[in-house]
């Protein structure tokens, strides 16, 4: 049986090197399941500015690579260049711009069975879901979405994605412990899916892979398989 292929979305500050890195034991608990193929957001972070997110993310994930610098899907301050999960805006910077690159990534590297993201990341893809269910991007056909830490966007002009509850099977992963996105804020986007399953586990904000998890992740991809 062939493996799912899912495009996997990183997190802020991250890159698609890095979160390739930090997946690894992702990708060795379902190496049969699935085939994970990673991208890399179009904006670059200025590593040097002050942001509100804490410095347990810096912690969370490898030093970025030489070659690929820390990125971004959107700025939630517009002028600083910056985000933070908490803040809210009345306008973003970058969003058309990361929706170009999924895109491209699926008319050059796709099909793809399911999309994969991690915080910011996880809240892009359930944009990226929206979209596609409005069907105003028809390259997008994902069958379904794991959204690890994620969260519903407090910018004023992304809440035309949660007017109507998604169709698309999703499993939404959280942590208890998580300071970074709060297991709250992942909680606040359960409502903007229907049926979503759920992976609640103790930890902070990283990707779940022990042999505890491995059981729901297989549930929940063997309907796709």
């Amino acid at each position: 049986m062939a493996p799912l292929r899912v495009l996997c979305i990183h997190g802020y500050r991250q890159n698609g090197t890095s979160f390739r890195e930090k997946t690894g034991s992702l990708r060795k608990l379902l190496k049969k399941q699935l085939e994970l193929v990673y991208i890399c957001a179009p904006l670059a972070v200025q590593t040097a500015a002050t942001t509100e997110v804490p410095n347990e993310e810096n912690n969370s994930i490898p030093a970025p690579k030489d070659d690929e610098e820390p990125r971004g899907w959107w700025f939630s301050d517009v002028q600083a260049r910056s985000f933070s999960a908490r803040q809210p805006c009345e306008t973003s910077l970058g969003l058309d711009d990361s929706i170009s690159v999924v895109r491209e990534a699926v008319k050059a590297q796709g099909p793809f069975d399911g999309v994969l993201g991690f915080s910011q990341g996880a809240a892009f893809v359930a944009m990226l879901c929206s979209l596609q269910e409005q069907q105003l991007e028809p390259e997008l056909n994902f069958r379904f979405a794991i959204i690890i830490a994620g969260f519903r966007s407090r910018c004023e002009e992304h809440q035309k994605f949660y007017d109507a509850p998604l169709q698309i099977p999703s499993l939404h992963v959280f942590g208890l412990g998580d300071k970074i996105i709060p297991d709250s804020m992942s909680r606040d986007l359960l409502p903007s899916f229907q049926d979503p399953q759920v992976l609640i586990h103790p930890g902070g904000h990283f990707v779940p892979a022990a042999a505890a998890h491995r059981q729901t992740y297989q549930d929940f991809l063997k309907k796709f398989q």
